[in-house]
């Protein structure tokens, strides 16, 4: 079962605030404590000291111990239901309230039950001392501080206000608690809506929420991603009606001259076999690109590395392709130099192999193409350099993605072959760049480690969801790269 983050969220504003509240009113119970035990103790000192006083001033009045002033001022000094008594110099008993006429019951005022019946604390003596000399002891017995019933209810008093306090804090942070997570958690639940309406099949959905935090990024994600998801499907349906188009007219070539033989319209010869055999290798190279496809939308490229010459790898892809520089009528001027790298020999002959597919469809015949592999303190390079008529610069930018045909391209092939180039580059640690060359024409470079330094990736590559890339306005991989 699901748990709301909103009911998460208030939880946790009231755990907090209850927390909070609980933390204040121990704090401040334990501070007041402490504070309320010594204002008492200060006071029964004081008591103390005011008993002692009194019983001074009868013997200052007197000059000796008058047990008839002392039960007249047994009502005052018993107030606070203390149990008092008074011995001389020798230690024998003068006077005892307990033994006081006031103490019969029919005084009602004096004792110990005045307060309550509170138990009553420690035993105290205190010297009297009368003009400097000492003429007896005071033995005081004043009630505990904490059992005074007066004392009692003002702690609980201050207890049961920290309590409502904090039962108040704890609903006052339910309340904004609920407030401000449902308040939170808008941008979240708009952005549940919007991830279920596109994937229901709803392109069009975007996120609204602005704001520079942190939900404010993930409205920007979710609209960068749904954008890539939209670009990515017009792709998938201009290249399915690409590939339709180019299916068909080869299918429909090789139907009609079948049927024309079958009808004896058409003999069986050289050249209705030479056309039937350049039809069938037209879609065998439309089958070939759409198997590069499926390696390129796989999870990864798996590398089978082992130390090999980047160049060696190159002059035998030249060897695959030259009869068909040849065909075209196409200057190769080949340049090698030997460069030790660690890779997959197979998938480098496959990127020398779909740069050179690519430069056979944009050099024109009687041009030039020139291949050179060359090295650096730390990188093998491959350029591979045509003299076609070079890249539009409105698409330099888009020759990264997949299934990209530029102006120039015509129906030349599917945009997925140098593709496979940039991510087998990356996938040995390296990258590729194109560009127009200074005297016309596209240049491709090809930086790869050399053996011996650190890659940036351990011979696998992801692939990126949305739209990847491709290098060239139109390219493919020809039946020959594939087969690498």
């Amino acid at each position: 079962m699901r748990r709301s983050y909103t009911a998460r969220l208030i939880l946790a504003f009231a755990a907090v605030g209850a927390g909070g509240a609980l933390i204040t009113a121990l704090v401040v119970n334990i501070a007041f404590g402490d504070l309320l035990g010594g204002y008492l103790n200060q006071q029964q000192v004081a008591r103390q000291d005011q008993i002692v006083s009194l019983l001074a001033d009868s013997y200052a009045r007197n000059g000796s111990w008058n047990t008839a002033d002392l039960d007249n001022l047994a009502p005052s000094m018993l107030m606070n239901g203390a149990e008092i008594s008074v011995e001389d110099v020798d230690g024998r008993s003068v006077w005892d309230v307990r033994t006081s006429p006031g103490q019969d019951g029919t005084g009602g005022m004096m004792g110990p039950g005045m307060m309550g019946g509170s138990a009553l604390g420690p035993v105290q003596r205190q010297p009297i001392v009368v003009g400097g000399v000492t003429v007896g002891t005071a033995v005081i017995q004043l009630p505990a501080a904490a059992s005074v019933p007066a004392n009692a209810a003002f702690r609980d008093s201050v207890n049961l206000v920290l309590l409502v306090a904090g039962l108040a804090a704890a609903l006052l942070a339910i309340g904004l608690g609920f407030v401000l997570a449902r308040r939170a958690t808008v941008p979240v639940r708009e952005l549940t809506r919007r991830a279920e309406q596109l994937a229901a099949g709803d392109r069009s959905v975007r996120v609204e929420h602005r704001s520079g935090d942190e939900f404010g990024a993930m409205a920007e994600a979710f609209n960068s991603m749904a954008d890539s998801i939209a670009e990515e499907d017009d792709l998938r349906r201009t290249f399915a009606a690409d590939v339709a188009h180019e299916l068909r007219t080869p299918l429909m070539i090789l139907s009609s001259q079948l049927e024309a033989m079958e009808d004896g319209v058409v003999e069986l010869g050289p050249g209705a076999v030479a056309s039937l055999r350049e039809e069938a290798q037209r879609m065998t190279r439309l089958v070939s690109d759409l198997e590069v496809l499926a390696t390129a939308d796989a999870a990864h490229f798996s590398l089978r590395r082992e130390p090999t010459d980047l160049g060696e790898e190159v002059r035998a892809a030249v060897s695959e392709y030259r009869s068909l520089f040849e065909q075209k009528q196409l200057r190769l001027e080949v340049a090698t130099a030997v460069t030790p790298i660690y890779g997959d020999p197979g998938r480098l002959r496959q990127i020398a192999g779909n740069l050179f597919s690519n430069a056979l469809k944009f050099t024109p015949a009687g041009g030039k193409v020139r291949v050179s592999v060359t090295a650096d303190s730390a990188h093998a390079i491959l350029e591979v350099a045509d003299s076609g008529a070079g890249i539009p610069e409105d698409e330099i930018t888009h020759l990264f993605d997949r299934f990209f045909r530029g102006r120039a391209a015509a129906a030349a092939g599917s945009g997925i072959g140098l593709t496979v180039v940039r991510d087998l580059a990356r996938a040995h640690g390296g990258d590729v760049r194109a560009a127009n060359g200074a005297t016309g024409g596209a240049v491709f470079r090809i930086t790869l480690p050399l053996a011996g330094q650190k890659t940036a990736n351990p011979g696998k590559v992801k692939r990126r969801a949305g739209v990847a890339g491709a290098m060239r306005p139109s390219e493919d991989a020809s039946a020959s790269v594939t087969a690498c």
